[in-house]
């Protein structure tokens, strides 16, 4: 399987390159958009009243890969569905809707004649990522106030699986 490209290359938040052709079918991004990696979005039992409320909200704005938001909702469920049972809501709040391209170059021997070089360089999608603005809630967690320390336990190992500087606020 192909290697992940390293962060630093996608986490800026500049406005995304898009291709503007002659030929309609060269604007849009070829291979459609990537598998989507989050499983679910809302965990734990969602219709019943709870009491208090924990948002994990970023400190800076930028692009936060479909991975990391699925490595810090797996964490963080499985701590919470451990201890409480379904005794609690936990919502992802966003959504990785930016498709990122790659363009693939061929390395080593023999690479002249299977790469186009930076030729046709609009890039084939590898994956999704989250465009997040500074202060923008990222998970919320919604549980009864007896639970609110483990909650914030949960959250802060979210945050520890996410590329930006978080913080854990209970309202």
């Amino acid at each position: 399987m192909v290697r992940l490209r390293k962060f630093a290359a996608y986490q800026n938040l500049k406005r995304p390159y898009t291709r503007i052709s002659k030929y309609t079918k060269k604007n849009f991004v070829r291979g459609g958009f990537p598998a989507l990696k989050i499983i679910k979005f809302d965990m734990g039992t969602p219709q019943k009243t709870y009491d208090t409320t924990i948002i994990l909200t970023t400190q800076t704005a930028m692009n936060i890969r479909q991975n990391a938001l699925e490595s810090a909702r797996m964490t963080s469920n499985r701590l919470l569905e451990k201890t409480l049972g379904k005794e609690y809501h936990l919502r992802v709040k966003v959504y990785p809707f930016h498709v990122l391209r790659e363009n693939a170059l061929a390395s080593g021997a023999g690479a002249d004649r299977l790469s186009t070089g930076m030729k046709l360089a609009y890039g084939k999608p590898v994956g999704c990522a989250a465009r997040v603005r500074e202060k923008q809630t990222i998970i919320e967690l919604r549980l009864n106030k007896a639970h609110l320390k483990l909650g914030r336990e949960a959250l802060t190992r979210a945050a520890k699986k996410l590329p930006c500087a978080c913080k854990v606020v209970a309202l």
